[in-house]
This record gives structure tokens, sequence and C-alpha cells, in this order.
């Protein structure tokens, strides 16, 4: 194969998984926050009350306490799919081993960060996989 055309391929796969990632898991937080939103309604309040503050994946509360997830999405994404083109199924293990171990702390002390984190790792992990799967898909079928 043109080692080119392998460069071009790898190059594209990982930006996607990165950039389209970022993307995708947002939007699967937004979901599960507008289920959290639905659930927490109060059909009795007050007319004109304040509304209680939001709860769940988006809160502030969880977004404080898992600060830099944006950046480490970005190299969780990067790594898994850099290790899914290279077939090394291990390495993406020991990406996963690292982030939870690394988040414990964290998780240990707020449910919702805990949310946040589950909903937000298993979005990128599916999302970064894919894309490595089809980039190795590609990268074979021009072999």
């Amino acid at each position: 194969m043109n080692p080119g055309l392998v460069i071009l391929i790898s190059t594209v796969t990982l930006a996607l998984s990165v950039v389209g990632g970022w993307y995708a898991t947002r939007s699967v937080l937004a979901l599960a926050a507008r289920s959290v939103a639905a659930e927490a309604a109060d059909p009795e309040a007050a007319p004109g009350a304040p509304p209680e503050p939001p709860r769940g994946p988006n809160s502030v509360r969880a977004v404080a306490a898992l600060r830099g997830g944006t950046w480490i999405g970005f190299l969780e994404r990067f790594a898994v799919t850099g290790l899914v083109l290279a077939g090394d199924a291990t390495g993406v293990a020991i990406v996963v081993a690292i982030k939870g171990l690394g988040r414990y702390p964290e998780l240990r002390e707020n449910p919702e960060a805990s949310e946040r984190f589950v909903i937000g790792t298993l979005a990128s992990l599916v999302w970064s996989a894919g894309l490595g799967i089809l980039g190795r898909a590609a990268l074979g079928w021009w072999a």
C-alpha cells in the first residue's frame, strides 16, 4: 500500500475521532441531561417560582468536579483510535483503566460527576473505537 495513503487515512481518521467525538459526546450528554430535566420537572411548582438548579450530567457541580474533561476526552479518543488502527486492543484497556483510576477520587465524592463520567466515557469510547475500526477497514480495503 502507498505510504502516503496510509498516512492520509490514519490522519483523517484520527482527526475525525478527536473533533467529531467532541460533538458526539456533548450530544449524548445533552440527551442525558434532557431526560434528567424531564424527570425533575415539578408540575405543582408555583408560577413564577425560581427554577431549580440543573441536576444530572450537565450540572454545574458535575462539570466543575470533572475539570479538564474536554482535554482528557481529546487525548482519550486520539489514543483509542490510534490503538485500534494499530490493532492493539490491550492498549485500549490500559487507556480506560488509567482514566478510571485517575478520576476515582472525584467520582467517589460526587454522584452527578460519576454519571457524567460514565456517559461521556462510553460515548467517547464507542465513537473512537468505531472510527478506528472504520479506518482499519479502509486501510485493508486499499491494501
